[in-house]
């Protein structure tokens, strides 16, 4: 039987099959892998890489039964999404149980970038945080995370906010809403959004920035925030850098936790 890299959410496991494989071998693969594995339901096959602003990525169906949505669960959460149409990464699990237990006592925290809400969600059942504002800009998304919040029981607690970070933060700025912590699982955009987090930021305000790079450069995402504090005038203290996964060779995702001083 060949070897090949699949991930499972929940149900669904998505197979990344190499271009030489032809289509029977994946089912059989498929197969055997439904075999000996009876929580999954499905099998799909990954086809195309995460795409744009909204994540969205292609897969095509291998084995079991027709599905894309996802039912998974972490950190105590459950969580409904549709694989195509929206972006999850299970592989973020112990970033957001590590950001959680950052959280204090009636904090009130941002999530950008937040798609079916699996930060949000987790900061808000696992800590003691006032209120979680998650916005993300997918329609579709943002209907998951609606449902999401319900089927986690914390309607009183997050509040969805479907729409543009930049004209999200705008109106926040307008209504002058600061926030406590703010957590930015960005996809891979050449933007930083840095200047929308230091306009909802005030003193004492924790940024959880995340960003990507190759290996050796880690240093230039350091100065890339140091050079936006400079510009918006904002004093800063970098309190932790790490590496929060790998990407491809000697590419990583890189979290860089910082503080406003002033």
């Amino acid at each position: 039987m060949i070897r090949v890299p699949f991930d499972v959410f929940g149900n669904i496991a998505l197979a990344k099959f190499s271009n030489d494989i032809k289509s029977k071998t994946k089912k059989d693969f498929a197969n055997n892998l439904l075999k000996s594995n009876p929580s999954i339901k499905t099998v799909l096959e990954k086809t195309g890489k995460f795409k744009g602003r909204l994540r969205k990525q292609e897969t095509s169906y291998v084995a079991g039964e027709k599905n894309k949505e996802v039912l998974y669960r972490e950190n105590g959460c459950v969580f409904r999404f549709n694989i195509d149409t929206t972006y999850f990464s299970q592989r973020l699990s112990n970033e957001r149980k590590e950001i959680t237990n950052s959280i204090k006592k009636g904090e009130e925290v941002l999530v950008m970038f937040a798609g079916v809400a699996p930060f949000s969600i987790v900061i808000a059942k696992n800590s003691k945080a006032k209120k979680v504002v998650s916005v993300e800009v997918n329609k579709e998304a943002s209907k998951y995370a609606i449902l999401n919040v319900e089927l986690n029981k914390l309607k009183e607690r997050v509040e969805i906010v479907q729409g543009d970070i930049k004209k999200v933060a705008k109106k926040f700025s307008e209504q002058k809403k600061k926030f406590d912590v703010i957590v930015m699982p960005r996809p891979r955009l050449k933007d930083s959004f840095l200047h929308e987090a230091f306009i909802l930021s005030k003193k004492g305000t924790r940024i959880y920035y995340y960003d990507f790079c190759d290996l050796k450069d880690k240093h230039l995402i350091l100065e890339k925030i140091k050079e936006e504090a400079k510009k918006h005038r904002r004093k800063i203290k970098i309190l932790k850098s790490k590496i929060a996964g790998e990407i491809g060779s000697y590419k990583i995702r890189l979290r860089v936790d910082f503080k406003i001083l002033g």
